[in-house]
């Protein structure tokens, strides 16, 4: 027997619209719980899980506008405009780097994940270099670099235990 979603518009968008509530939720936990590192600005990226799994069950398209919703609605309600801004960067250029390296087909979902977790650390620091106007702030780049692959690894191993129980839905 076949998913009323499988195939069907109505039935993707309703996917996408509980893939971003569900990226949201994470956001708000880590909002609510940080994780106890004495180092400011590192997150584990729970909604990460959410936007993985879209890329490889879902289109570029899908994941994208999951992304930017999760984006958008955590940053009016828990974070403000700057840190809409960052997470948009940061955010923007993680689907990026992810969907590209899945599409090559060469990188596992850890793999995937990882590059992911950098590549959002990357463009929130990049972000921040813009908007201060002072490089200097690249110094923090390789804490960045080392909680983007740690974190990175945690998310993709989630991710893979819970994309490989998921029904197909397209």
């Amino acid at each position: 027997m076949s998913s009323p979603a499988k195939n069907s518009r109505t039935g993707l968008v309703a996917i996408s619209a509980m893939f971003a509530a569900l990226a949201l939720i994470f956001s708000y936990i880590e909002f609510l719980v940080p994780l106890p590192v004495p180092v400011p600005g590192i997150k584990l990226g729970l909604a990460n899980l959410v936007i993985i799994i879209a890329i490889y069950r879902m289109s570029f398209r899908h994941a994208f506008a999951i992304n930017v919703a999760r984006i958008l609605l955590a940053g009016l309600l828990f974070s403000g405009v700057f840190g809409m801004i960052y997470s948009f960067a940061g955010g923007v250029l993680s689907i990026v780097v992810m969907y590209v390296l899945y599409r090559t087909g060469l990188f596992s979902m850890v793999g995937v994940s990882m590059a992911g977790g950098v590549a959002h650390n990357l463009g929130q620091l990049i972000t921040a270099c813009i908007l201060l106007q002072n490089t200097a702030i690249l110094s923090y780049f390789p804490v960045l670099l080392f909680s983007g692959l740690i974190s990175g690894i945690a998310i993709g191993i989630l991710a893979y235990i819970i994309e490989k129980r998921l029904p197909a839905f397209n």
